[in-house]
């Protein structure tokens, strides 16, 4: 994505239903630029959904409004915004073929005669479907039924295209086949695309920014580097990506890392995240790939444990072993490590790459204006 030109903005958008005592979402305000990929990422009921349908138009905000190129879509219906829309599970017309279901958003907007053929000649040939034309949904794989709601989603030259689980339904390899296509496709057109996903992996691949949300509003947005390597929260850091977490208290510092007394009194160094204070209750993660197997007697160990599993992943192994905390830790490691099951191993890492996150946000907020770490 070259430069950022605002496409889409959510300014202070509230969702309520009358069902629930809480909001679906809360206080988003988040920016999509144009030719930008990004994902909303989150749990079921994290509120990434009702998002994307209220840009969409099949739900209003309770407060707060969405703008498509600076012009309010309150009161515009979902067939007048030019948005392409594509479902987990297809919504292709099982009475039509794939060329009358790609004819039909094209006469819907009045569209006749050849160029009509020509579109759809063009579409089929994008999602790499030519010579199925004439063939009905209920005659396709699972693939080719999500090219075909995707190149339906794209024959009207939309402002942008929303995805909501679209791959949800295959199996992994074609998932996988899949999101190359959706990226290969979406960069060759300059296509704005949001996407909603719960899965994690399939965000970090294919999108320039995420949001990941959590209880309705946005926790944290980035580019996936951003979101792995720094996470802004405890939720962020146990949401993406395999992490470890141990919990502690924190100490004192005054140079940006904080030291962690751990429920056996061990004391282990981390980098702070967001407002805490000496003797405030802490998490603690690390991912299994920035923890290395110290050899024996290493002074600069962090923690000792008992090797309790090894688990074989073809190109690593990932060490599972029970630190004196009681804590069980993942560490991935090379197929060759000489290490087996009930060994002693020392566990050490780089403070920059484990982070210590509040439990809870103290009261008085004001004193987070302070140094990350006060007496």
């Amino acid at each position: 994505m070259n430069g950022f030109t605002p496409l889409v903005e959510y300014r202070a958008v509230q969702k309520r239903y009358a069902s629930s005592t809480q909001s679906a979402v809360e206080g988003l305000d988040l920016v999509i630029g144009q030719g930008e990929f990004l994902s909303l990422l989150g749990p079921s009921g994290s509120g990434k959904t009702t998002a994307l349908m209220m840009l969409a138009g099949f739900e209003a905000p309770t407060s707060g409004d969405v703008y498509l190129k600076g012009r309010s879509l309150a009161g515009v219906p979902p067939h007048k915004r030019n948005i392409g829309i594509v479902f987990q599970n297809y919504a292709l017309f099982p009475h039509m073929t794939v060329a009358q279901n790609l004819a039909f958003p094209l006469r819907v907007r009045g569209m006749k005669g050849t160029a009509v053929t020509r579109k759809i000649e063009d579409a089929l040939t994008l999602v790499q479907l030519e010579g199925l034309a004439d063939r009905r949904p209920g005659t396709l794989s699972g693939g080719q039924r999500q090219r075909v709601a995707l190149a339906r989603a794209l024959i009207f030259d939309p402002e942008i295209v929303l995805m909501d689980e679209p791959l949800g339904a295959l199996d992994r390899q074609l998932r996988e086949r899949l999101q190359e296509e959706i990226k290969r496709i979406q960069r060759a057109l300059n296509l704005t695309v949001v996407y909603v996903t719960h899965d994690q992996n399939e965000a970090l691949t294919l999108s320039d920014r995420i949001a990941v949300f959590a209880e309705g509003r946005v926790q944290q947005l980035g580019t996936p580097r951003d979101i792995y390597e720094r996470p802004a929260n405890a939720f962020v850091a146990g949401f993406v990506g395999d992490n470890n977490r141990l919990r502690g208290r924190a100490g004192k510092t005054g140079t940006g890392i904080c030291e962690i007394a751990l429920a056996n009194g061990h004391t282990i160094s981390a980098t702070p995240v967001g407002c805490l204070f000496a003797g405030q209750d802490v998490s603690v993660t690390v991912r299994p790939e920035h923890i290395e197997i110290s050899a024996a007697r290493a002074a600069d160990a962090m923690l000792s444990g008992t090797v309790e599993d090894i688990v074989y992943y073809g190109d690593h192994a990932r060490i599972r072993a029970r630190v004196a905390s009681g804590d069980m830790m993942t560490i991935r490691a090379p197929l060759d490590a000489a290490i087996k099951r009930s060994d002693t191993v020392l566990l050490r890492w780089s403070a920059e790459r484990c982070f210590a996150f509040p439990e809870t946000l103290p009261a008085d907020q004001s004193r987070c204006r302070g140094a990350p770490i006060q007496g």
